[in-house]
């Protein structure tokens, strides 16, 4: 273990490690603790009393004409930049300029009659209910006598004046005896002005709640309590009613809700909550190269050992092809040097197959992308009419794109492993006839006779689906490379306990020399054929990996000038 390199760099990592966290952690609680503590104060704060301001704003004027002053001052106090937009993000007012705040979160909604977000209006929204000065007065001396009933029952009381100019009773002294209840009939009685919006909430409440208008069974007070015949609680559905119906008698009294974004004056977000004194970044700037100092001792010290041997391999990578890694010691490194000679040899292989196989790849996937965009271009630039045949033109290239890449991945699968097949007890007729009948048209079109000889009752156990494709394969190769006026015959039968599958055509043939690769990938006989007559070079290697994916095999016989026939044979009990 003493010469793993993985423990060389854990033992230097630790020291450097405990050194860091050491300085940092003292550094952080004795210099950051304080100083965020009262930066994140300072701002709550200042949010709070700018949201507020403008808050008391909207509670006391219908709209926000003139609020540009009251953003201004509170930017000077606060430092940021203060803006309010509509709820649809349209500008209402802003304190200086500055980027777009479209993306940007808003600090809060402004709402005085939803304040924070919820169903509660703001006292300071007196809409109709502004007091004058001669009903005050008079209310005064209510108050005064409601004060002394309640001293009277040893409870003591101040009088305070809400928004409204209507006073009430704010207690000193616990009140255990009612007195409260008692004595509110002193302030319970409407003034002539608020006589006519009471009235007016009444019917909105009554509609909420779906009561006769002419019922006297709902009595509304000036401290807006409902009394529902001789009950003072109420529900949550009536209680929503009422705060509804308040909401909606006083939204013209109210500035219409903003969203409020609090920023800095140079960016779209947050100013940075503190900044650090000049002697914290002294401290910090010490503690830093210290630590710096110790990382890059160990660095040097632990990176020479190790650049050494890591320099040899680098010069042995980058010599000429078949070049050999040197093997020193019997550390990480000296295994990664056996690991990247082995690597090396494979590598070797591996790329004359890569460069042989793109090359392939690469030719097929041309010509029908050629094809593609040579019409579209003619389309594009009005030489070629966008109708139905171009259509179909393009329809036919991108199907043949779509058979390369289908057979590509079924090799994938085969050079994979994954290629599975799923034997089931089938009929022969239920793969071969439809694989026939799908190419019945095309050997029609070409002028090629196309025969099957095979029992359709035939009982057998195999993938129907793949059986299929392996017979397609076939069947669309031999009518291919058939002239006009030829025969492909399509023949099966069981021998013994095998399925054997024959495609015979009295087509052009295949030479002695080139019979033994007619199931590589990509191979043709004459490699100036398009594709057109050439095929994609994969079906018959897809024939020979579905074979043996079957436990079984395929085999090609041909001579030039009087044709082909390829024989599968599989098990006909679907066990390899």
């Amino acid at each position: 273990m003493r010469r793993s390199i993985l423990v060389r760099l854990l033992t230097t990592s630790i020291l450097v490690v405990i050194c860091a966290i050491t300085g940092t952690a003292w550094l952080a609680v004795t210099t950051t603790t304080a100083a965020v503590r009262q930066a994140q104060n300072r701002t709550i704060a200042d949010d709070r009393a700018v949201y507020d301001a403008v808050l008391e704003y909207a509670a006391t004027h219908r709209d926000w004409s003139g609020v540009g002053g009251l953003l201004g001052e509170l930017s000077r106090r606060t430092g940021h930049r203060v803006t309010l937009l509509g709820e649809d993000r349209r500008p209402i007012a802003d304190s200086g300029p500055g980027p777009a705040l479209d993306r940007t979160r808003p600090i809060a909604t402004v709402d005085a009659l939803r304040v924070d977000g919820e169903q509660r209006i703001d006292p300071r929204v007196t809409g109709p209910y502004l007091l004058p000065e001669s009903e005050r007065a008079a209310l005064r001396e209510k108050a005064e006598a409601m004060a002394q009933c309640m001293s009277a029952y040893g409870v003591a009381g101040e009088i305070v004046e809400g928004p409204t100019g209507r006073p009430a009773i704010r207690l000193d002294t616990p009140d255990y005896g009612g007195a409260t209840i008692v004595c509110r009939a002193f302030l319970e009685e409407p003034t002539a002005t608020e006589r006519a919006p009471l009235r007016e909430l009444a019917v909105r409440v009554r509609e909420c709640l779906g009561l006769d208008p002419d019922a006297a069974e709902l009595t509304l007070r000036p401290d807006f309590t409902i009394q529902l015949g001789k009950r003072y609680a109420l529900t949550h559905d009536e209680a929503t009613c009422l705060a509804n119906a308040r909401e909606a008698q006083l939204r013209p009294w109210a500035a219409p809700p903003a969203l409020l974004f609090i920023t800095d004056p140079a960016a779209g977000a947050r100013p940075e909550v503190f900044s650090l004194s000049r002697d914290n970044l002294v401290r910090i700037a010490l503690v830093t190269t210290a630590v710096l100092a110790v990382t890059v001792a160990f660095t040097v010290v632990a990176g020479l050992r190790l650049v050494r041997p890591l320099r040899a391999l680098t010069v042995a990578a980058g010599a000429p092809a078949g070049a050999r890694m040197p093997i020193a010691g019997r550390d990480e490194i000296g295994h990664l040097a056996r690991v990247l000679n082995d690597l090396s040899a494979r590598r070797e292989r591996a790329e004359s197959q890569r460069k042989e196989m793109i090359s392939d790849i690469a030719h097929e996937l041309r010509n029908p992308m050629t094809n593609i965009r040579s019409w579209l271009e003619a389309a594009e630039d009005g030489v070629t009419a966008t109708d139905a045949r171009l259509l179909a033109l393009l329809l036919d290239e991108t199907s043949q794109l779509s058979r390369i890449l289908d057979d590509l991945r079924d090799l994938a699968a085969a050079d994979a492993g994954t290629l599975r097949i799923h034997p089931e007890p089938i009929r022969l007729g239920d793969a071969l006839g439809p694989a026939a009948d799908a190419h019945r048209g095309a050997a029609e079109t070409g002028g090629v006779r196309l025969r099957t000889s095979f029992d359709p009752r035939l009982p057998i156990v195999a993938d129907p689906v793949r059986l299929r494709q392996i017979v397609g394969n076939l069947l669309s190769n031999a009518v291919r490379h058939t002239p006009p006026g030829g025969t492909v015959a399509l023949a099966a039968d069981l021998v013994r306990d095998e399925l054997v599958v024959t495609v015979t055509d009295t087509g052009t043939g295949i030479a002695p020399e080139d019979l033994p690769h007619v199931f590589d990938r990509f191979w043709r006989a004459d490699d100036s054929r398009r594709r057109s007559t050439g095929g994609s070079g994969l079906g018959l290697a897809i024939v020979r990996d579905l074979a043996a994916a079957h436990g079984g095999g395929v085999e090609a016989v041909s001579a030039l000038g009087a044709g082909t026939t390829v024989t599968v044979r599989l098990p006909a009990n679907g066990r390899s």
